[in-house]
């Protein structure tokens, strides 16, 4: 399935090809508590993680009358739940109408993300060499990976990481854990295989990249990288994804480098508490 006709520039980018991509990255980060109402997917976890919690508008729609009126049904599915209402709003076209309506409603904007794309032949790959022996590879996330990634990336207790793990085992993946020279865990990421339960491979999506505070800048997030690329080409993979922060210049270097460009990006709206007057 070739979602990205050529991800080495990212001016190239067919955004007709984008949806495809992002019932991917649906796939591979799915909330537990979802519904379809017209072309939107309502998604929700608790709260944890801005992405399965926030409306996906597979379909924008540009009519302003149906707009408006999926925007209140998604305040009452929201509400229900004691949740805000938030968006995952891509850099496209087909979504000006909608972006045009939250303006007008006051919806924040946050958390800019680029989506990169990786293809084989298209830049830098895995080494050809033997795997890394500090990295380990497992079908499932170990104690220690959760420890890891959640200690780096984690928001909230033990509440919060039983959702978060629930969302994990949501999408069929294989989990990578690197070492540092004393055996302490240093790094970890997680390659989602959302082709998997379908019985195929196509495309797989890096998330979960988090690298232990006193152990970065050693190569490790690299080496990581590196490992999962070449458990994906084991696996058939024919290309990759991954998201990562407008605003994370040493990230987006560190992909760079591992031959990911940018296929297109997108941002978070979020609607405003409402205040409510108090005092005389």
């Amino acid at each position: 399935m070739d979602l990205i006709p050529h991800p080495a520039t990212a001016v190239d980018v067919d955004h007709k090809a984008i949806p495809a991509l992002e019932a991917l990255m649906d796939s591979a980060w799915p909330a537990a508590d979802r519904e379809e109402s017209g072309g939107w997917v309502l998604r929700a976890a608790a709260g944890v993680t801005q992405r399965a919690n926030s409306v996906w508008p597979r379909d924008p729609g540009e009519d302003p009358h149906r707009l408006i009126a999926s925007l209140r049904e998604a305040r009452l599915w929201y509400r229900k739940r004691r949740l805000p209402v938030i968006f995952q709003i891509f850099d496209a076209p087909r979504c000006a109408a909608l972006s045009a309506l939250l303006d007008a409603e006051g919806f924040t904007r946050q958390s800019e993300t680029l989506v990169l794309v990786h293809q084989p032949g298209a830049g830098p790959v895995a080494d050809s060499g033997d795997p890394d022996p500090a990295v380990e590879i497992s079908a499932e996330p170990s104690a220690e990976w959760l420890e890891l990634w959640w200690s780096v990336d984690g928001r909230g207790g033990a509440a919060e990481l039983a959702v978060a793990r629930g969302i994990l085992a949501g999408c069929p993946a294989a989990y990578a854990l690197i070492r540092d020279d004393d055996g302490v865990p240093a790094a970890v990421a997680r390659l989602a295989l959302p082709g998997a339960e379908h019985g195929g491979t196509g495309w797989g999506g890096l998330y979960c990249m988090a690298t232990r505070q006193d152990a970065r800048r050693r190569g490790y997030g690299g080496r990581i990288v590196r490992a999962l690329l070449r458990e994906g080409e084991a696996r058939g993979v024919t290309g990759y994804w991954l998201l990562v922060l407008a605003s994370n210049a040493g990230a987006r270097e560190l992909y760079a480098r591992a031959g990911f460009r940018e296929a297109c990006r997108y941002l978070y709206r979020q609607e405003r508490p409402k205040r409510h007057l108090t005092g005389c």
